[in-house]
Order: structure tokens, then C-alpha cells, then sequence
């Protein structure tokens, strides 16, 4: 019966995991492994996101709202008068909007190296992925992105990158925005670590969709929340192509009790940003500049997935870089994790 598997899903490919911490820690011995492989957020969720969701499980005898109004509106009051849409994670919503848009056998662009699972939901869809390669140092080139573009539906940024944790000025950003006729979709998953603000953008182009998570800053990676800033004709058909009941209701309540704890997200902020600081001084290898919860790191003359075994062995779990397409094979990524494991981390590094 494996003969009614898709092609595109009988080979290899699909999306590559992290190693389980409890797996790391049973072999080689540690009660409990520095998880910095996942670029998750160390700190657990705000009480009052906890204190909303325990409300809300009382009542998961009922269907959430399908139009997740307590989320929207959360949204609003802490972002300004946006439309957005919601969605399982940033995934749900990146599935959402090319199910929308795209077509079998139409184009989509995706700029690389970045975050996999772009080329693996457009492959679900049947469209054809166009790859638009970075500069040598990770940036973007408008002009060559806006070519690779010339004919798709729909193409993906992913500012800042992951795993590079560059940024793409919002100038950039603009300009491609004026040179491209279909849809940029940007990524924003760790844009709440950065200096750096797109929102304003979405006021003067209808091209544009700003994806965010709950999962990072907001430390709800386990409850899966997702949405996005989308001009208003794309609502109501993003809408009609949505999974219903997509996103359940503790985890609409919890994001919007996150949303409300303004303090929370300093806190996290400021400590992100501190320990990249820290990494950027301290480790031994060549550390990329970022604007995310993690940094990128050449490891040469080891390879990535050497570096990753080595420290694992010392009780740190990180991230090889080898499986994104278009990247060396001596990468690493490095999530910033709590003091403890950060601390660890730099003891490991400094001894391969």
C-alpha cells in the first residue's frame, strides 16, 4: 500500500527534530541536560496566562470559538488596530495561507537558509518551490529576491532568520514589497527580541502578512498559538480556508492572559538579550550577530553534527544546522536558555 504515498512524502525529508533531553540525559549520564536546541523559552508561561487557562479547561465539553474572538481582541489591545488571524502554531497559519492562495503547481519563493517547513507545506499543497538564495553573509538581496519572485503567488521571509538570526531592515523590506505582485508572507516568530518594528508597514501595502508565535517570548511553545497581521481583504477568504476549530480554547485563554503581562516580556527580553551579549564575548568559534532567542555559530574545522555530539556529551543539547538547505555543514544554533544551562554551555564549548 506504500504505493499511494505522495512522492513528494515516500523519500526522504520531512522535518527535522531536536533530540529528546531525557534521551541525551539517560546516555551519557546527567540528571538534566541544558535544552538548547528548540530556541524555546526557558521561563515558564505568566501565571496569568496559566490562571486563563485553567478557567477555560473547564469548559472543553464545548467547541472553542471559531473566531477566537478573546485572542483577536487581546491582540488588538496589545498591538494597535490590525486584522489578524489565528492558527495551531505558526505552522497552522503558514498552512492556512498558501492553502488560500496557492494553486497546485504554482510558485512559491522562499528565501534560504531558513526555517524548513515552508518547502515541506508547500510540497503538501503541490506548489513548486523557487529557493532564493542569501548573500554570503546572510542577507537579503532585494533585487534578487524580487526577480526570483517574478510570476509566484506567494513567497517567505523569515526576519529575523532562522538560523542565521539576522534581521532585514524594514527599507529592504519595502522595496520588496514595491517589486513583487504577489503575496511576501514574513516571518516574525522572534521579531519580539529584536530592535526592530514591521507593523507600520502593514498600514501602507496589501501584499503583506506578518506571521507571529505565542511560543517564544510568550513561552507557550506546548500549546501551539499562532496568527498574523493580514490586510483586510485576505481575512474573510484566510477564513474559509482555515481548519475549523483550529485552535482550541485553553489555548486562546492562556495567550490572552500572556498578552496582558507587558512585564513578563521585558524580563525575557532583557535576559535574551544579556546572554547573547555573553555568547558573542565568550565563545571560542566564530558567533553570527542575532536578533532572536538564539544565535548561530561556525564550529569549523568541525562539522556541526561533531559539535553537537561533543557537547551533548557534557550534558548540553543544541542544534545542527546541516538540514537546512544551503548552509555549510559546520553550523550550529544555540537557543539562550536559563543561567544555568547557559553557563554549562560555555564550559562545553570552551573544551571541544
Amino acid at each position: 500500500m506504500r504505493r499511494l504515498v505522495r512522492a513528494c512524502f515516500s523519500g526522504t525529508g520531512g522535518y527535522s527534530y531536536a533530540k529528546k533531553a531525557d534521551n541525551v540525559a539517560r546516555e551519557h549520564g546527567f540528571d538534566r541536560v541544558a535544552r538548547l536546541a528548540s530556541n524555546e523559552n526557558p521561563r515558564p508561561p505568566s501565571p496569568a496566562a496559566l490562571e486563563a487557562a485553567a478557567i477555560a479547561l473547564r469548559e472543553v465539553n464545548r467547541y472553542p470559538d471559531e473566531r477566537t474572538s478573546v485572542l483577536v481582541e487581546a491582540l488588538r489591545r496589545y498591538h494597535g488596530d490590525y486584522r489578524f488571524v489565528t492558527g495551531s502554531g505558526m505552522d497552522g497559519v503558514i498552512e492556512t495561507v498558501i492553502r488560500t492562495v496557492v494553486e497546485p503547481g504554482e510558485t512559491m519563493v522562499v528565501s534560504t537558509p531558513t526555517f524548513s517547513f515552508y518547502g515541506i507545506a508547500a510540497a503538501a499543497h503541490g506548489a513548486r518551490v523557487v529557493n532564493a538564495p542569501r548573500r554570503e553573509d546572510f542577507s537579503v538581496d532585494p533585487a534578487g529576491f524580487i526577480d526570483a519572485c517574478r510570476g509566484a503567488k506567494l513567497a517567505f521571509l523569515c526576519s529575523p532568520n532562522n538560523p542565521t538570526g539576522n534581521s532585514i531592515p524594514p527599507e529592504d523590506v519595502e522595496t520588496i514589497l514595491e517589486g513583487m505582485d504577489g503575496l511576501l508572507f514574513l516571518d516574525n516568530a522572534y521579531v519580539d527580541f529584536a530592535d526592530i518594528d514591521y507593523r507600520p508597514l502593514m498600514r501602507r501595502y496589501e501584499n503583506l502578512v506578518l506571521g507571529r508565535t505565542m511560543s517564544k517570548i510568550f513561552a507557550l511553545a506546548g500549546l501551539r498559538v499562532g496568527y498574523a497581521f493580514v490586510p483586510e481583504w485576505l481575512e474573510p477568504f484566510y477564513q474559509k480556508a482555515a481548519t475549523p476549530f483550529a485552535l482550541n480554547s485553553v489555548s486562546m485563554a492562556a495567550a490572552a492572559g500572556a498578552l496582558a503581562d507587558t512585564e513578563r516580556v521585558r524580563e525575557t527580553r532583557d535576559h535574551v538579550r544579556e546572554w547573547r551579549r555573553r555568547f558573542l564575548e565568550e565563545v571560542p568559534f566564530r558567533v553570527y550577530p542575532s536578533d532572536a532567542n538564539f544565535v548561530m555559530i561556525d564550529v569549523d574545522p568541525h562539522t556541526g553534527d561533531e559539535a553537537v555530539a561533543r557537547l551533548a556529551a557534557k550534558g548540553v543539547l543544541v542544534r545542527s544546522c546541516t538540514s537546512f538547505p544551503g548552509l555549510g555543514n559546520h553550523y550550529i544554533r544555540v537557543c539562550i536558555g536559563e543561567d544555568w544551562e547557559n553557563i554549562r554551555f560555555l564550559e562545553a564549548i570552551k573544551n571541544i
